[in-house]
């Protein structure tokens, strides 16, 4: 059974994340502690509020140490919601710029559609290859957000492999709605809320861990 952290930085559906990883297999703990969260073999983030809000509460937990850290050893991380908008290089909100963790680059802004915020099921437009979706690809999921990452500005070259990203379109506004990014994975949707598709992609990405335990 693989281990997990769901890092508690304040922010986020924190125990429904936490029961929606252990049905998807996993031994799962709650905490900040910097130490448990680097040597888990897995990490989610999740986060939900204001894009600044999320950083602040990451930051004081040492949070985007503890991402960096990991993704530079190749330790897989799965940011939900505000948890994967704060892995953008930026958030602007209210014509307040704040810096995120800048593991994509890219911007972080308001949704550009006649009602705001989506809030409801959707479906997703999954790339050929992916894991996280594989057997649900033509499901719907739930989302409740005001802000997207609405392009995809991450150039790769020859020597890497270009990441897997899933859009999602509401009001005409299309926006990155997951992304796969060798360890670094994220879903602007929530999977915990997402009932059965949801679970089955929590299993898909706790089946890819490495189990320590």
């Amino acid at each position: 059974m693989s281990s997990v952290v769901v890092l508690d930085h304040g922010s986020g559906n924190l125990r429904s994340v936490v029961r929606a990883a252990e049905r998807a297999g996993a031994d799962v703990s709650l905490t900040s502690d910097f130490q448990a969260a680097l040597d888990a073999d897995g990490l989610i983030v999740p986060g939900v509020g204001a894009f600044a809000a999320c950083m602040a509460g990451l930051r004081a937990v040492k949070g985007d140490r503890i991402i960096g850290r990991r993704l530079a050893g190749g330790r897989p991380v799965l940011g939900i919601c505000v948890g994967m908008q704060i892995l953008f290089g930026k958030g602007v909100e209210h014509g307040v710029e704040t810096d995120g963790c800048d593991e994509w680059p890219g911007t972080v802004s308001r949704l550009e559609a006649p009602v705001v915020p989506h809030m409801g099921w959707n479906t997703v437009d999954a790339p050929t290859g992916t894991s996280l979706f594989a057997g649900i690809e033509g499901e719907r999921f739930y989302f409740v957000h005001s802000y997207a990452a609405r392009t995809w500005d991450l150039v790769t070259n020859d020597r890497t492999q270009a990441p897997l990203v899933t859009w999602a379109e509401h009001g005409g506004d299309r926006f990155v709605a997951a992304v796969e990014n060798g360890p670094l994975s994220a879903t602007q949707f929530h999977p915990e809320k997402s009932g059965d598709a949801g679970a089955a992609l929590l299993a898909n990405w706790v089946a890819s861990l490495p189990s320590t335990t």
